[in-house]
């Protein structure tokens, strides 16, 4: 137990460090952006029709802090983001908490969502089209993968919108209806949100699902052939229980280390199909923080929400997998 507690507390500490260096790197990116925080508000004011000087763009700029050594503002900045205060937005100046509000958490949903629905899906298929003998079933199960990995999200949302508008007048778009949209959360606005969200999370996890497919088919096919599989088969152990005590056992573990990575890319992937479906949340937030407003404290915020999701995932999965996996435990342990 205290060597499990001391791997744990080194992945934490990793976890930590490994934040630390992100929000280094997004920090340092904001301020490679052309002309900081001040002059790009002002020159947003002054495209707005007011008269801007350079004593303005002066004050604002040690208002806001920007004449500070780079270091400190750093250390200040990663001060507020683990106690969840990112300051002001670089244009619209208001607090970006207020404008994130329940949209981070939307975004994690959904992603999360998407990736429970892929894993659901991919692990039962992939575990028969690896034990199975009938060619119809592999052939169909590989080409249905297949479509996945080929047919782009953004083109498989454009698909289904145009369908749904064709034959059923509703376009789909939005996670919520109108009349629900800056409602407070009830049971009514939860039965509407999730009579929207299906969509997203069917198209962030289509890819996924077919990704997810190929590798625990790929998995599974090369520990079925190993001989402690041959072993066990020997002792007189067969069908489901041999199965699911040995190769999947072993083969489903890469695929809990991988929880991280796949939550990532359907992130990387939220945006377009955000944009798409305009759905408010944080994917369509960062598109035009960072390709409209350049707004980059909003992005700098939204960007670190993200890595610290990814890298709490990561931590989850490298517990988990010392916990379920007892080669990854005995090396812990000694």
């Amino acid at each position: 137990m205290v060597q499990f507690l001391r791997f744990a507390g080194i992945r934490a500490v990793l976890a930590f460090f490994t934040l630390c260096l992100v929000s280094f790197i997004v920090f340092s990116l904001m301020e490679l952006v052309p002309g900081d925080c001040a002059e790009r508000y002002l020159a947003f004011k002054n495209s707005q029709g007011a008269q801007i000087s350079v004593a303005d763009i002066e004050a604002e700029r040690v208002r806001l802090g920007l004449d500070r050594p780079f270091f400190e503002r750093w250390v200040k900045w990663i001060f507020g983001a683990f106690q969840g205060e990112f300051g002001d937005s670089c244009i619209l100046r208001l607090n970006i908490n207020q404008l994130l509000g329940q949209k981070v958490w939307l975004s994690i949903g959904i992603c999360l969502g998407s990736l429970l629905l892929a894993y659901l899906i991919a692990i039962p298929v992939g575990i028969i089209a690896a034990t199975s003998r009938n060619p119809f079933l592999n052939n169909g199960l590989r080409l249905v993968s297949y479509l996945g990995l080929a047919l782009p999200n953004f083109l498989l949302a454009l698909m289904i919108m145009l369908f749904s508008t064709i034959f059923f007048g509703n376009s789909l778009t939005g996670l919520f209806s109108p009349e629900f949209r800056d409602a407070p959360w009830n049971w009514p606005k939860i039965k509407d949100f999730l009579s929207h969200v299906w969509l997203p999370v069917f198209i962030l996890g289509w890819s996924a699902t077919a990704f997810a497919i190929q590798t625990v088919r790929a998995l599974m096919s090369d520990e079925i052939s190993k001989l402690y599989v041959t072993a066990a088969a020997a002792r007189g152990v067969s069908g489901r229980r041999l199965l699911m005590r040995y190769p999947a056992r072993h083969a489903l573990s890469p695929i809990i280390n991988s929880l991280g990575f796949d939550l990532n890319r359907i992130f990387n992937e939220l945006p377009i199909v955000a944009l798409i479906l305009t759905l408010t949340e944080a994917g369509s937030l960062l598109i035009e923080a960072l390709a409209r407003s350049n707004d980059q404290q909003l992005a700098g915020a939204i960007i670190f929400f993200l890595t610290g999701s990814i890298v709490a995932i990561n931590f989850i999965t490298d517990i988990t997998l010392a916990l379920v996996d007892p080669r990854i435990r005995r090396s812990i342990l000694g």
